[in-house]
């Protein structure tokens, strides 16, 4: 049994797409998952599965989602590994007296396509930042996320990837719960 991470796409936001954590990780543990658990009420999964892939859980997911929940949800599913590179590797964080409140991850669920990347990163909405990193986009926005222009539906429509985005906290205290 492998430790993924199911990261669900606009869950209890605004009232909208209602899920219950404990109901999810019940509906999780019927579908065979084994150490299910969530971290807060925004569609955060962590749990345990065979060796299928990322894109396979995710659809699985996505299905689990739709029988029980009658709701369609879109799924990023990485690995304990995967975000412990993606938390190294994050550029924003390395700089002096970063406010890391302002710190964001869009995750996605395929490698940004290269052109498309180079278009997105052509775009500049001062003072907020954004660097492409493997199958994420590290947003950093000094005047907090709401006001940001490199929102969630912003990178997912230019990067035509479906894509969920984590502040800073969520994604650090995700890793911790994989130890």
């Amino acid at each position: 049994m492998s430790t993924r991470i199911a990261l669900l796409r606009s869950v209890n936001v605004l009232g909208k797409n209602m899920i219950k954590m404990p109901e999810l990780a019940l509906a999780f543990e019927k579908a065979g998952y084994r150490n299910v658990r969530t971290y807060i009420q925004s569609g955060n999964v962590i749990f345990e599965s065979g060796d299928e892939s990322g894109e396979l859980l995710a659809s699985k997911i996505r299905e689990l989602i739709t029988k029980k929940f009658s709701l369609t949800i879109q799924v990023v599913v990485i690995t304990p590994e995967e975000l412990e590179k993606i938390v190294a590797l994050n550029p924003f964080v390395k700089n002096p007296g970063i406010d890391l409140s302002k710190q964001h991850v869009t995750f996605l669920d395929r490698d940004a396509d290269p052109e498309k990347a180079e278009k997105l990163l052509a775009y500049n909405y001062p003072p907020d930042e954004i660097v492409i990193g493997p199958r994420v986009v590290y947003v950093h926005c000094p005047d907090g996320y709401g006001r940001t222009k490199f929102h969630n539906n912003f990178i997912e429509k230019k990067l035509a990837a479906n894509a969920t985005s984590r502040n800073w906290n969520t994604c650090l205290k995700l890793l911790e719960m994989c130890v």
